[in-house]
């Protein structure tokens, strides 16, 4: 398949930048006296000096912002305390582990004293057998009960892949075990067949909070051994459950607890994480059960050399207005990764979305048959999306060493076990720091040098970081951010709950302050039907299925293949109006595929196998109406606000891009129906007398502001804990609801998420931030890297990059100098902006996020 992309070797005349390297050298978080390095396995190269062969190059060496050399650091011994059985002590020794970490025996004691606990330590750091210790131990023992189950656990994984990996480890660890341990995944692609054995038999259970959701809880009686015998709860990778998908699978797990207590049993709750700020607190408002944190990272790590990489400006190309525009950090991975491979250097390229992660490997495998024609086979894409016997594959090629470089999704993020590897290539900022540094710490997961890249998309808040390394090196993770309490989120899991077993009075505490206010709705609208002391569910379909757990809207949209019926894979109900619209270029498996027709009554997209030059972006208006001020803080005369919002939000066009250089090469229309979303925002006025301080005449109020909503959308995430695609934003000269000139900042969650909420208490931090990105910028008039989008609905017109500077410093100079409102340290989970489209009504802008 050809690709319209610069050839090898073109980046060196693309210019270089002014700017020159910056060597730091610190060490990481949590770290301790700095020891000896544990010897490399094999002789590699050093990360730096894989560095300087990527660097060669007046050009690239220019590239590089930034570089930061983390330490070696030793590891600290413990014992495995004396309650862990022999035999399972013998196996782990027999793994080749002879002493544990000091954190790994930490929580282990904790596990056995039937607290619950929390470990949130680096990647690589041992997390898994700190609570497979104690499990083992458990299952072990219920082993020898008359019905060989005296004792189970349960493991929870936020992906299936993570699941299948952590069954591997846990077989050929407990291997000398015999039969005392049966793990077994559970989850949708478990054969039909094969269930009824995990339900009976299996005493280690690993699934995700879909399942459990979905499958296990609505079929509670046919678990019932399995239940009444459940001793530990496994949460892998608990900061990802985050924001709504965060306040869902809370609610899961109180409806777990309530089951667990009906079948007389109280597991104890055992809980993997990066490292995250108040890991305790994030974990028990997960859970609803007091947790222990342990922290202390007492395991060795090899040298770190992490690099902040920009692309060039092209000289060459224009884009919206006349804006100058940097080399796409696609084509600049691609780069990357094809001379890593060519190296011999064993790399995966974290990509953000589906389509770059395709992208990515199919340029990558065109380059390199250039070079060697065995080369292409030893790269491919990794996503999910893919049909299960697609992951498991990947999975192996990945795990014997057949592939040397993989563009991958976050599906590879989380916990898969990637032995090996010498360099991680993150697309773009990945969106928090935890998960800058989980997905930096796959590399060197034997205890070997690694070296890890950040490369800069042409983004505000990418921009801002490769610039100001600080916010990413000084600057601790995220505390994690969710609310179980959200109604859309709480009101469909008391329905589940109730077609589970009736609900009673006694488990409203259970289910948190907000249940009580809920239930006369729920039986308003026929949902819960109250007979004498407990609420029934009254409809024959399954109260599970009111609501998808990961926040998407709608069933999955499946796509089909039309000459062939053949089903290709699928993509979530919400994303479907932006990602497979009629006319959408999908990519799956390095092919390419136009939409032919995407049809929302049967949630099918048709699509024909397609080799067109371009990529598409869908384009979108949306409209905005108060519903409620929840808060209100005067900033001189103009007015920082909390509440309520409608949402009304259409995909109405799309755009047709030349691939790599993102040329606009045409728009093409679409209808679509509207979707509405009623959420939380923050929003911002301004009066007549603060834009005649500001000299903002009314030419140039409208780009102004829509300048300052770009900006301030794309810096929010360092300051809230929210995703690129959580959020969106509207601005508006003259808002009929305030009646001023008006910036919205809304969650794209039904109900809302907290980020709202957290823009508004940090909001003088985020928007001195906002201010200080846009006039930091080189740019003369506005670009992709301070305050345009490319899925702005308005078409990056009006943008007045000037009038914003001077708006948000006239607004900051009255800004609260104290208080929740005054802002705070960044703490976030950063991402940028869910930047998507613009209101026609009132000349409005807008900028739609992830439920819109």
């Amino acid at each position: 398949m050809a690709f319209n992309h610069l050839p090898a070797g073109a980046h060196d005349a693309l210019g270089p930048l002014s700017r020159t390297p910056v060597t730091h050298s610190v060490p990481m978080a949590n770290t301790h006296r700095p020891g000896p390095p544990t010897p490399p396995a094999d002789p590699r190269p050093a990360p730096g000096t894989v560095l300087d062969r990527l660097s060669r190059g007046p050009s690239r060496a220019a590239r590089i912002t930034h570089t930061e050399h983390l330490p070696p650091r030793a590891g600290r011994h413990a014992v495995w305390p004396d309650r862990i059985r022999t035999d399972v002590v013998a196996a782990i020794t027999a793994a080749g582990i002879e002493h544990p970490w000091e954190h790994q025996a930490a929580a282990a004691e904790h596990a056995l004293d039937g607290e619950s606990v929390v470990v949130a330590t680096g990647t690589a750091s041992g997390k898994s057998l700190a609570y497979l210790a104690p499990v083992l131990s458990a299952l072990a023992d219920g082993a020898e009960a008359p019905n060989g189950r005296g004792a189970t656990a349960l493991y929870l994984a936020p992906t299936k892949a993570l699941a299948a990996d952590q069954r591997r480890a846990v077989r050929e660890l407990a291997a000398p075990l015999a039969n005392a341990v049966r793990p077994a995944v559970y989850d949708g692609d478990t054969p039909v067949e094969e269930r009824e054995w995990v339900r009976q038999y299996a005493n280690y259970v690993l699934t995700n909070p879909d399942m459990l959701h979905r499958g296990i809880l609505p079929a509670h009686p046919r678990w019932s051994s399995f239940l009444k015998a459940l001793r530990y709860v496994v949460i892998d990778e608990c900061h990802t459950y985050r924001g709504v998908f965060g306040s869902h699978v809370a609610q899961v797990l109180r409806r777990l607890r309530r089951l667990c207590a009906r079948y007389g049993s109280d597991p104890v709750f055992l809980l993997a994480s990066a490292t995250a700020s108040d890991p305790a607190a994030a974990a028990s408002r997960l859970t609803g059960v007091p947790v222990t944190e342990v922290t202390d990272d007492a395991s060795p790590r090899g040298e770190v050399v992490f690099a902040l990489w920009e692309p060039p400006l092209l000289t060459e190309l224009r884009g919206e207005k006349g804006a100058p525009v940097r080399r796409t950090a696609t084509a600049e991975t691609a780069d990357l990764l094809t001379d890593l491979v060519v190296q011999g250097v064993r790399t995966v390229a974290f990509v953000r979305s589906r389509r770059g992660a395709e992208l990515i490997s199919v340029i990558t495998q065109e380059r390199l048959a250039e070079v060697d024609r065995s080369l292409p086979r030893r790269v491919a894409a990794y996503r999910g999306g893919y049909l299960p016997e697609e992951r498991r594959a990947l999975e192996r090629a990945l795990h014997s060493g057949e592939l040397l470089g993989l563009a991958a999704t976050t599906a590879l993020e989380l916990g898969v076990d990637v032995s090996g590897l010498d360099a991680v290539l993150i697309t773009g900022y990945p969106g928090t720091r935890a998960s800058l540094w989980q997905q930096a710490g796959r590399a060197g997961r034997s205890g070997q040098g690694a070296l890890a890249i950040l490369i800069a998309r042409d983004d505000p808040l990418d921009t801002y970081l490769v610039h100001h390394p600080d916010a990413l090196f000084r600057q601790p993770v995220e505390a994690t951010v969710l609310d179980p309490d959200n109604p859309y989120v709480l009101a469909p899991h008391l329905c589940a709950a109730a077609a589970e077993l009736p609900l009673t009075e006694a488990d409203l505490t259970l289910f948190g302050p907000a249940a009580r206010e809920l239930l006369p709705q729920l039986e308003a609208a026929k949902l819960l039907r109250r007979r004498a002391t407990a609420w029934h569910w009254t409809r024959r379909e399954r109260a599970c299925d009111l609501t998808d757990i990961r926040g998407g809207g709608g069933r999955p949209v499946q796509i089909v293949e039309a000459a062939t019926g053949r089903l290709l894979g699928t993509v979530d109900g919400d994303a479907a109006h932006t990602s497979v619209h009629d006319g959408a270029v999908h990519l799956h498996q390095g092919r390419t595929y136009l939409v032919k027709h995407l049809d929302l009554e049967d949630s099918v997209a048709l699509v024909e196998e397609a080799s067109p030059p371009y990529s598409t972006t869908a384009r979108d208006t949306t409209a905005i109406s108060v519903l409620e001020t929840d808060s209100e803080i005067p900033w001189g005369q103009g007015r920082l606000c909390f509440g309520s919002v409608e949402v009304t939000n259409q995909v109405v066009s799309y755009l047709r891009r030349k691939l790599i250089t993102g040329e606009v090469l045409g728009e093409a229309k679409l209808d679509l129906p509207p979707r509405t979303l009623r959420t939380r925002a923050v929003w911002w006025t301004v009066t007549e007398d603060q834009l005649d301080e500001a000299r903002i005449n009314p030419e140039i109020l409208g780009g102004a502001l829509h300048a300052a909503e770009h900006a301030s959308i794309g810096l929010l995430p360092l300051f809230a804990t929210c995703d690129r695609w959580d959020i969106g934003g509207v601005s508006v000269p003259l808002h009929p609801d305030t009646l001023l000139p008006t910036v919205f900042v809304y969650d794209g969650h039904p109900g809302g998420a907290g980020f709202a909420e957290r823009a508004f208490h940090t909001a003088r931090a985020w928007l001195t931030a906002t201010r200080d990105a846009i006039a930091a910028c080189e740019c003369e008039a506005g670009c992709p890297s301070c305050i345009q989008s490319p899925k702005c609905g308005n078409g990056n017109d009006p943008l007045h990059k000037r009038g914003a500077i001077r708006l948000l410093t006239r607004l900051l100079s009255e800004a609260p100098a104290t208080g929740a409102e005054a802002g705070t340290t960044p703490e976030a989970e950063p991402g940028a902006a869910a930047d998507a489209g613009a209101a026609a009504d009132a000349g409005a802008a807008g900028d739609a996020g992830a439920g819109a």
